[in-house]
């Protein structure tokens, strides 16, 4: 203000100024507001500053100003077109299944064979893989939060979305910008004149001409130096901009979902792996077993050949079953191989980056306690249900922005600055400068281009409405077909137990009948092989057990909202 005062500008009435600014404050007025009505005071005091004085006093009231600025602000503020989100209710489901739910599993002798209770009241914890009393898992899980790229890549996709949302909410304010344009200009001679134009301080720009020659008005050189302040902005009357933000905001809650989705399947796929190599170093072990029995009863009856005492057709008989259980040991190693693979990609390694962990199914343990949430609670918990939500919610938004974008668009822009030849005289006597403009536009004709965009962000709200149905039904499905399962393999586990336990008995009775004479050798290799694959479809139903637990906890949401690291925070 001083360098105003220095220039010859009328000084303002500070307590004026800052009496109408606590006015607008006191109505919770908007920025561009306060900045043009901060211009158009400054410029016009200029010239007119008492006049303005004078009348605004009047003007701002306490009685009249509120009516004023109450006024203006509506006009700016406007209202939001389109529909307002409403939140879908929640199905209302009772139960995941139409017969009463068993509260409890069948209890198994042995690994796994524990009995499970389900109970709606506990929590479900973000690190439920803990449950397993597994330190191998633990540890691999946490490496993989912090290496695999889904994660990293979902975290960057939630940190654009925050900026498209900072980004969008940025056309709420006005935009102010400076403008300085030095120049310097070459006047073609010849015009028939002498005087170009006026300074800033009333001093004509010259041309040069010959006085003892014919009349020739020669080239002129000039600088010129032009600044300005610029505001620019444009009211959300009919809410475009709001609808916008609010559907750039729904698309970040998304994201945020999509980001605890993409954690709680990298858990769950880490167990499933962890499983399924446990799972198959016991088969393998197995497996070798039977190709050891064969080779040691090679051996012997290799000798009972030299001695006479069977035939070379049994001893061809026991080669090809070594053969066999070698084959189907190949197989094994190949998928024990392949889940390493995957478990050094899930950690976020290259295949030829080893992971410490090994895992095996005795170290493993089966938690007894399951939780189970009501269905009203399951569209809070699963995350792909709020990610749908959120679409949803976006696209109830975006019809908002259709309908305002069919309206007249408002727009207020603003200038003060100044002209001169030289710097010192810009801002003095006719230099300054102001401008204050408001427009309004409004499409006429386009083809139908408008009328068809709202029409498809309307048919986009129907779609997401159907898509998060779809969702909803088929997260309730995956709920109840994790409780079958966890219900039909407790049974099958205990099925398992006694059709190995009765086939061991079986082979080492028919052993004792093949020592004393009783049966052939091949019933004795038929009695061992049976009680084999026995022993490797028990291993697969208690594997099966372990993951039913990890799945059931995955189809409840995971327990992202009990996670309280740095991410989840942001």
């Amino acid at each position: 203000m001083s360098m105003l005062n220095t220039l010859g500008v009328p000084k303002l009435d500070l307590h004026f100024f800052r009496e109408c600014l606590e006015h607008i404050n006191y109505l919770y007025a908007s920025v561009a507001f306060k900045l043009i009505y901060f211009i158009s005071v400054l410029a016009l005091t200029i010239k007119q500053h008492r006049i303005i004085k004078n009348v605004t006093r009047k003007l701002l009231t306490k009685s009249s100003f509120h009516w004023v600025a109450l006024t203006f602000l509506a006009l700016l503020n406007g209202c939001a077109m389109g529909p307002d989100f409403k939140k879908p209710e929640a199905p209302r489901a009772t139960s995941y299944s139409p017969q009463p739910l068993q509260q409890d599993t069948a209890v198994t002798p042995g690994q796994s064979g524990e009995l499970q209770k389900y109970n709606t009241s506990v929590s479900i914890p973000f690190d439920w893989w803990t449950m397993f009393h597994s330190p191998q898992i633990n540890s691999l899980i946490q490496r993989a939060f912090k290496a695999n790229p889904s994660i990293q890549s979902a975290q960057a996709a939630l940190r654009r979305m925050q900026q498209n949302v900072i980004a969008q909410e940025g056309f709420f304010y006005p935009t102010l910008g400076a403008n300085y344009s030095p120049s310097r200009n070459k006047l073609a001679g010849n015009n028939g004149g002498n005087a170009l134009g006026l300074q800033g301080n009333g001093r004509s720009i010259q041309t040069g001409f010959n006085p003892a020659g014919p009349i020739f008005v020669e080239p002129t050189y000039y600088n010129y130096h032009v600044a300005q302040l610029t505001v620019g902005y444009v009211p959300d009357v009919f809410g475009g901009n709001r609808r916008q933000v609010e559907s750039l905001q729904a698309q970040l809650n998304a994201q945020h979902f999509q980001l605890e989705a993409t954690y709680i399947t990298l858990a769950s796929n880490v167990v499933a792996a962890a499983l399924q190599e446990a799972s198959l170093r016991s088969q393998i072990a197995v497996m070798q077993k039977i190709i050891n029995f064969y080779n040691e009863n090679l051996e012997i009856m290799r000798k009972q050949l030299k001695l006479g005492y069977i035939a070379e057709l049994d001893v061809a008989f026991q080669e090809s079953l070594k053969a066999q259980a070698e084959q189907a040991l190949i197989p094994m190693k190949k998928q024990l191989e392949q889940t390493r693979d995957l478990i050094r990609a899930l950690a976020g390694n290259l295949p030829n980056e080893d992971v410490p962990e090994k895992f095996e199914l005795a170290s493993l343990h089966l938690p007894q306690e399951l939780p189970l949430s009501l269905p009203s609670q399951l569209v809070e918990q699963r995350p792909d249900i709020r990610a749908a939500q959120e679409q949803l919610h976006s696209a109830s938004a975006e019809v908002g922005v259709a309908i305002a974008s069919r309206l007249p668009q408002f727009a207020i822009t603003g200038a003060i600055g100044g002209m001169a030849s030289t710097p010192n005289w810009m801002f003095q006597t006719g230099g300054p400068f102001f401008s204050l403009l408001g427009s309004i536009s409004k499409t006429l004709f386009d083809g139908g281009t408008l009328k068809a965009k709202e029409r498809a962000a309307r048919e986009h709200l129907v779609q997401a409405s159907a898509d998060y149905r779809n969702v909803v039904i088929t997260a309730f499905q995956n709920v109840a077909d994790t409780l079958h399962a966890i219900q039909s393999d407790a049974d099958f586990l205990k099925a398992a137990v006694r059709s190995e336990q009765a086939l061991k008995v079986n082979a080492e009775i028919t052993r004792k009948q093949y020592k004393l004479g009783y049966v052939s050798y091949q019933i004795v290799v038929i009695a061992e092989q049976s009680h084999q694959q026995s022993l490797i479809n028990l291993i697969q139903a208690q594997t099966n057990r372990f993951g039913d637990a990890a799945a059931l906890y995955q189809a409840l949401g995971g327990g992202w909202w009990n996670r309280s690291d740095v991410t989840s925070k942001n």
